[in-house]
């Protein structure tokens, strides 16, 4: 084949040297615009996995890496006068000079044809090559002029980065964190050779305006950069080598990142194959360091595939090459992604909330790559140390020479309500009470899972009044039959376990008069003869469903009623918590949306006015149920559909129940309109818990694809929220927390001394299946 590379980088050179490596007959060129043995920027990184990859590949170019890289194992962290590291990460440094240069050099030896100081303008340029790989960068000119074809999406993200390099060596991957009167500076520095290290700076945009950096030149931003952290350079200057930017126009030296994906990675011109490579078809955030992997894997699996199917036609090369790489450069570039908004929120949410040892933690486990067991098999010192103090905080003593509780299973408090541990049994409708009237399926069912290890057990949406229910099938609190009937269970929860109940208390609204999920037509269908359905506004939920009536004042007096003669019932039940359902497009949630509630009284438009209602109904609640007794607030924090509430203005709403006296915000999302578009995936909605928490200083549940220990422990560990809602795999599993709490090996939980004869069976065989 002859095959041009447009684009000197580590994807061009490598994929050039590879090809040229596998047939000596393929004529390949590179094509650079900077002079030969020549390049800007500092040091990259990239894995121990990486490496091993390139060694299959190329062993030459493989061991000349490794006689220049810098390997370390550490991540170390400077903050708040704390100095933390933590061991077996697996990192490898390079000066990107230095590998460009190995590259380059292995290239000669093959025979590759270097092209330096020429400015490509594309594939044009070479209608003689039968494939053109355009690894031309960030800027992608081959990408830009076949936009319509590749469809990228470009975002432009906002912090603010300089990219500096030192004389300062360290033994570590170290990150500084330093204050100013506008907000926080943080530094990504590692060493690269023997002589020099990469000294990333980045601060939010609102930040680095307010000290001036954008009226800045480079000497000046470096200047500042050498006081803010003077303490850890200890006297080395801060160097820069970026010499195409003009020093002396102001902000120039500050960059914003841009993630890169394209929809489609290759093309056909009409005379040669164009395939996208490296940071033309892909970018990934400095933050885990791996845009330097990316653009070598894409050149190891595109020449993989070549090798592999000699003969083929190109383009049934290039699509095989998109479906093999697109899904390891998206797992990625998500785990980028999640890294790179820990950094551009750090300040605001973690900083001044987290104490040092929890905000190292939440920094080792920003991209959700690396979980709590996956740091244990990293450095099981330092995760048994943090166990060990994250226990004390919640007041668990644990021996010197014991291992200390997993962060899962230390208790929690609200009020005067103690939780066992953090696993909560999600609310979940069962749709098979008797005229509102709870029955031995829900004693069973609660009964089961309060046997099996969790905390706290909440009730499916209870409803204050006949004509708030779901389905015929939900349970009601409205007399007090219902009311003796869930004190049956609250009382054999808490006689034959240490579970707390919570009792969940909602208003179907215009999501009401349905059939249960397993009926003809399902939850969307209404039943024969629905009852009539209020709402904040006339809009019906889905257009099979009936209209149902604005709500006037004496309506919601009226309900309002009902929500308090229900908590008084559920206080009278015994009842540990109380939750106002204020999610899932029921009647509160209707208020609080946009989408549902277009009302242009006192109780629609603005923020506070949709929240008018659901926090008068909240403080109606919190005057009758027990002082001593924590009441919670289900939200939905996105409503997943254009001109919906966002995860901004969940934080608003969030503040408005706290201010009203709220302990807890349940954080889940959606279900406001039939028409959503959520974003699932694993732990998805624990972001929004995350965020409350963090930024409102409230107490928060995480709630959404949380499916085994591990992701509990990251949430809680973290700092992420205080309580994790596990739903379907209670379902599946009544046993779920003592099961997982076997499959970690925490020993300490105690069954119920009746399934106690075959816990040891139990964790022999997990032993016996680990090993």
């Amino acid at each position: 084949m002859r095959i041009v590379c447009i684009g000197g980088g580590p994807a061009g050179l490598y994929f050039g040297l590879l090809m040229k490596k596998l047939d000596p007959n393929h004529r390949v060129t590179v094509v650079e615009r900077n002079r030969p043995y020549d390049t800007f920027g500092w040091g990259v990184v990239f894995s121990d996995a990486t490496m091993d990859n390139m060694r299959e590949w190329d062993r030459e170019t493989a061991d000349a890496i490794e006689v220049a890289f810098n390997h370390w194992d550490d991540i170390e962290l400077s903050f708040k006068g704390r100095t933390i590291r933590s061991g077996g990460h697996g990192f490898v440094g390079i000066g990107r000079k230095k590998l460009l240069n190995i590259l380059q050099h292995r290239c000669e030896q093959l025979g590759v044809e270097l092209v330096f100081e020429t400015e490509s303008g594309g594939d044009d340029d070479y209608p003689d090559a039968d494939l053109v790989i355009a690894s031309d960068g960030i800027n992608s000119k081959v990408r830009n002029k076949y936009a319509e074809v590749f469809e990228p999406d470009i975002v432009t993200r906002p912090n603010r980065y300089i990219w500096l390099g030192t004389t300062l060596l360290v033994d570590a991957f170290t990150f500084l964190f330093e204050k100013t009167e506008h907000g926080w500076f943080q530094a990504h520095v590692y060493k690269f050779d023997d002589q020099t290290t990469t000294f990333i700076v980045e601060t939010p945009e609102s930040v680095w305006q307010a000290e001036g950096l954008d009226q800045a030149t480079s000497d000046e931003s470096i200047a500042f950069c050498e006081r803010l952290f003077a303490a850890h350079l200890k006297g080395h200057r801060l160097l820069s080598n970026a010499r195409h930017l003009d020093p002396l126009k102001r902000g120039a030296a500050w960059l914003n990142f841009a993630r890169v994906r394209c929809k489609h990675w290759h093309h056909f011109n009409g005379r040669s194959h164009v395939v996208l490579m490296g940071d033309a078809v892909h970018t990934a955030h400095f933050a885990i360091g791996s845009g330097t992997k990316l653009a070598l894997e894409d050149a190891i699996e595109l020449t993989r595939l070549f090798r592999d199917q000699p003969g083929a036609a190109i383009g049934d090369v290039l699509e095989q090459y998109q479906a093999a790489r697109e899904v390891d450069v998206l797992r990625l570039q998500n785990a980028a992604w999640n890294a790179m908004e820990w950094f551009e929120v750090v300040g605001t949410r973690y900083c001044d909330q987290l104490p040092p040892d929890q905000f190292m933690y939440s920094m080792l486990t920003r991209s959700q790559r690396i979980s709590h067991e996956n740091l244990r098999l990293r450095d099981a010192s330092w995760l048994e140390g943090y166990e060990r103090w994250f226990a004390a905080q919640a007041s668990v003593p644990a021996a010197a020479d014991a291992r200390p509780p997993s962060p899962m299973f230390t208790p929690f408090t609200l009020r005067g309500v103690t939780f066992a541990n953090r696993v909560v049994v999600s609310p979940m409708a069962m749709y098979s009470a008797d005229d509102g009237v709870p029955n031995d399926f829900h004693l069973v069912h609660f009964g089961a899972r309060a046997l099996g290890g969790a905390a706290l057990l909440f009730t499916e949406m209870t409803c204050p009044s006949a004509d708030a229910r779901i389905s015929e099938g939900c349970a009601g609190l409205w007399n007090d039959a219902q009311r003796d009937a869930w004190k049956r269970i609250v009382d054999f929860v808490h006689e034959r376990s240490g579970a707390k109940m919570g009792l969940q208390l909602g208003h179907a609204g215009r999501k009401g008069a349905t059939r249960r999920p397993w009926e003809e037509g399902g939850d969307e269908a209404p039943i024969a003869k629905p009852w009539p359905l209020l709402s904040p506004s006339a809009i019906a939920y889905a257009p099979q469903l009936p209209l149902p009536r604005e709500m006037t004042r004496a309506d919601m007096q009226r309900i309002t009623a009902d929500f308090v003669a229900a908590a008084r019932r559920g206080a009278e039940a015994g009842f540990d918590i109380l939750e106002l359902h204020c999610a899932h497009g029921y009647l509160l949630s209707c208020f609080l949306s946009p989408l549902a509630n277009r009302r242009t009284d006192a109780y629609g438009g603005s923020i506070e006015n949709r929240a008018r209602y659901p926090l008068e109904v909240f403080a109606a609640l919190r005057a009758v149920w027990p002082a001593d007794r924590p009441i919670s607030v289900r939200l939905s924090c996105h409503d997943w559909h254009p001109g919906g509430n966002t995860a901004d203005d969940a934080v608003a709403i969030a503040r408005l129940f706290k201010a009203a006296g709220a302990d807890l915000i349940d954080c889940s999302s959606g279900q406001v309109v039939a028409d959503q578009q959520p974003v699932y995936g694993r732990m998805w909605q624990t972001p929004f818990a995350d965020r409350i928490r963090n930024e409102v200083g409230i107490p928060t549940m995480a709630v959404g694809a949380i499916f085994e220990a591990d992701h509990v422990n990251m949430i809680i560990a973290a700092g992420r929220a205080d309580l994790c809602a596990v739903a379907r795999p209670h379902l599946a599993d009544p046993a779920w927390t003592l099961h997982e709490a076997a499959r970690i090996g925490q020993e300490e939980l105690v069954w119920p001394e009746q399934y106690r004869r075959s816990r040891l069976q139990y964790e022999t065989n997990l032993r016996r299946a680990r090993a």
